[in-house]
Formats: structure tokens, sequence, C-alpha cells
């Protein structure tokens, strides 16, 4: 039997190959969902009793080793972990640590997106021990052509090594049409001439984003920019000619940088979590294209945007106000030193409450959560999915007033079922990739409107000029 833990966007397709090539399939996932012809555990220890291969296809390694702690005590001597998620060779030798000692470790990330799983046409990076990779090279042919790459953990740092090529190339050529764009230069065409070269086939993949056209969610941009942090981390090596900057004991002096790795896929790395800082964590890597097209149409930072925007923000000797503003508004503001934001990039309130309100440098954002412009629940009973509502929510109204989630001070939530906590902060992880803010998440019994699972509220520090 096989125990399969997660099942989203990858997982689930994987998890029907295996039941459609006739093996006894048994699933787990955070938010209850089934697979025809699988059972269905409640719990990731339930799943995997009596299995003789757990599979895991989780989002980060924070995900992943929680979710096999979780399952440690339906483990049996002999059970054989394949981890088929993009977490990097180091999570991979501290799951070997976290597992009994009488349990297999495989690391099989895959490469490939939502219709190659669906087709059983992965590549799938396998890296272990001989003997443990000879049990599962049938299973893992399920999903695709299967290469086997050494020991331990060189499943996890050829994907890594992989992505850290993948995904710059595509940021760099969103780069390319987007300034090349401002200059004069016609994305078609651009692509056309790309065709020529070895890069066409990723301009014929990217063509549809680059053109303005709209593309189906495939790879998420958030998980592009877990995996490239991950392989600029990962794929560091220590410089042995620089002195470890801890060990810089001069004050005012600190070391250079102790590490040499991945430059170019860091710099790539940087533009994916501007984007995701404004809330396209959610949406598919090829997004990154419509975001440096705004970028490139607007340069300017906030406090640029705002100066050349009639409705923007600006700060007077008594206070903030929106001098695109109603009089009583504008007046309100000058009176108070409070101004209202409800930007349009995100749905309208009721009239009863703002979307934020700002004094001075303080930001204080309502709680948002996941309701459509016509007020609907979105993703009901889907705790990812709403948080990922939230949080984009969030993200938007931030960016509005040039912030981004590293300006956050302090972060409130509040949670129906605190059990899913969990599932709430693998996403939030997401979006907060830098030092966490203070933080405070409570249960409640109920939200305002039925099938509402997270509520999450914002105060944030503005930066100066913005």
């Amino acid at each position: 039997m096989i125990a399969f833990l997660g099942l989203g966007l990858m997982g689930a397709p994987m998890a029907r190959r295996l039941v459609e090539a006739g093996h006894k399939v048994t699933t787990w996932n955070r938010t209850p969902r089934a697979v025809e012809g699988a059972a269905t555990a409640g719990t990731p220890a339930e799943a995997a009793a009596g299995a003789e291969l757990v599979i895991t296809v989780l989002s980060d390694p924070a995900a992943v080793t929680e979710v096999l702690t979780a399952a440690t005590p339906g483990l049996r001597d002999g059970t054989l972990v394949v981890e088929m998620s993009t977490v990097g060779p180091a999570a991979v030798a501290a799951l070997r640590d976290l597992l009994p000692a009488g349990v297999g470790l495989v690391d099989a990330p895959v490469l490939g997106s939502v219709g190659p799983a669906r087709d059983g046409a992965l590549t799938v990076l396998a890296g272990g021990l001989p003997a443990d990779l000879a049990r599962c090279r049938k299973v893992l042919g399920v999903f695709g052509e299967v290469r086997e790459l050494g020991g331990p953990g060189a499943g996890a740092a050829m994907k890594l090594a992989v992505m850290s090529v993948l995904v710059p190339a595509q940021v760099l050529l969103a780069e390319a049409v987007a300034y090349g764009r401002a200059a004069g230069v016609d994305a078609g065409a651009l692509l056309d001439v790309l065709d020529a070269t070895p890069l066409g086939a990723l301009a014929e993949r990217v063509r549809p984003a680059a053109e303005g056209g709209a593309v189906g969610r495939r790879y998420g941009l958030g998980l592009a920019a877990k995996d490239l942090a991950l392989a600029v981390k990962d794929l560091a090596v220590k410089d042995p000619a620089v002195k470890d900057p801890a060990e810089d004991l001069s004050a005012g002096n600190p070391a250079p940088a102790a590490r040499r790795g991945l430059t170019l896929a860091a710099a790539a790395g940087e533009r994916l979590a501007g984007a995701v800082s404004l809330g396209l964590g959610g949406e598919d890597l090829t997004a990154v294209f419509g975001h440096l097209a705004r970028e490139a149409r607007d340069p300017g930072d906030g406090a640029a945007r705002r100066a050349a925007d009639p409705t923007a923000t600006e700060l007077t000797e008594t206070g903030p106000t929106a001098t695109g503003a109603s009089g009583a508004e504008a007046g309100a503001a000058r009176r108070t030193g409070v101004e209202k934001i409800n930007p349009e990039s995100v749905p309208a309130t009721n009239g009863l409450y703002s979307h934020a309100t700002r004094t001075g440098n303080l930001l204080f954002v309502s709680g948002q959560v996941a309701l459509d412009a016509a007020g609907n629940v979105l993703g009901e009973g889907d705790m990812t999915a709403q948080s990922e509502r939230v949080m984009e929510s969030l993200a938007r109204i931030l960016a509005d007033q040039g912030c981004t989630f590293d300006d956050v001070t302090h972060i409130r939530t509040f949670l129906t079922d605190m059990s899913r906590l969990p599932e709430y902060g693998a996403v939030r992880r997401r979006f907060i990739t830098g030092e966490p803010p203070a933080s405070t998440t409570v249960e409640v019994s109920r939200l305002f409107r039925p099938g509402l699972l997270i509520e999450v509220e914002v105060t944030a520090a503005v930066p100066a000029g913005r």
C-alpha cells in the first residue's frame, strides 16, 4: 500500500496516476480532498499506517517536516519515505535525522507541471541508497522518466540546480520584454527572433504572457520564489579565503560574505519576491511578465508614483490627505490627520468601514477575508485558498501605500479552527519571507459571514518619503 501525503496542484494528478496504475493508495491532505479510487485518511499517521511507501508532495521544507513528524507514529521498520517536494539537500539531511532509524528515505523531486503530472510525463530526479532506489523504481516510473542521480540528497540538489537556470531565464526574458517594449521593441518580434536561438522553446512557452494574454497556473510564482531562495541557500559554498562574519570581532567593520553562490539566481529571486509582495504569489510564474511590464511603464517607487498621480496620497503639514478625495474627505483628513484608504485593487467595502487608515507613517489595515467583488465567500472550506486570497488582498493594500510585508510591524489573525493553523502558516510563509513581524493569532467561534475561515489585519510603518 502507498500513502500519498499532499493533494495540491501536482500531488492530486500524481496520486491519480498511481490509482490508474493499479496501486492501492491512501491519501491525506490538509484540506479534505478525495482522489477517486483511493482511500482517504484523517491524519498523516493514519495514512502511513501499514504503508510500504509514503510519498510526500508538499509546499516547502517546513510543511514536509511538519507532516512527516505527524506521520511518524504510523511508520514502521521497513517503510520507505519518498520525498517528492522541492526542499533542497539540507532539508533532506534534516529529514533523515527526523525519521526513525528503520525507515528509508529517497528524495525524488520532479521536473514538469500539471499537464505532465496528469499524463505521466514528468522527469523524476531521484537520490538515495541503491537498495532504496530499487524498491521505489517501478512506482516512480508511473510518474515519468526516472533519473537516478546518486546518494541521499542528489535528487534534491539537482532539482535546485536546474531551477536556478530555468527560473532566472524566464525572469530575464520578462525583463527583456518589459524594458525592450519601453524602448520601442515589439514583444512578438523579440520572441520571433529568439525562436531561432537556443531560447526558442522558452520564448514560445511564455509568448501568451509576454504578449499580454492570460496563462493558466502551471507553476506558481510564489513557489518559484521559494525554490530560488532554497537554491541560493543550499547551493552556496563556503569561501575559504573569507572569514565568517560571525568571527569578525572588529567593531564597525563586518567581514565580507563568507559564502559564494548563485548571484544571478539571487537577483532573479529578488524580482520574484517583489512580485509576491504585491500579491502575485498565487499566480503562474509568467505573471512576472505583467509585473515587470507595469514596472517598466512606472519605474518609480511609491513616492514617485504618488508624485505623478493626481489621486495619490501626499503629506501636508497638517497630516496626510488624498488629493483625489472629495472635499469632505480631504477636510476630515486635514482636521484629524487621518487618511481613509480604499484601493481599487481590492473589492470595495460595504461602506461601513475603510480598508485602511493612515496617520503619519502608520498604516492600519482592516481585517481582510476571502470575499469576491459581489460579497461571495471564495474557497469555502478551503483554508489554503482563503489564506491566499487574504494575503493577496493585504499585499495589494500595502502596495497602494508603497509598502510590502517587510514593513508590517504587527499581524493579527483570527481563525475559526485553530487546528488548521498549519495550512494558513504555509501560505503566510510564502508572503512573509523576511524577518517576521510581531504576531497575534486567536481562535474565534465564527466570523461575520458563514463559510469564512480566516480574517487577518496588519499594522505597518510606511517608509519615509512614501
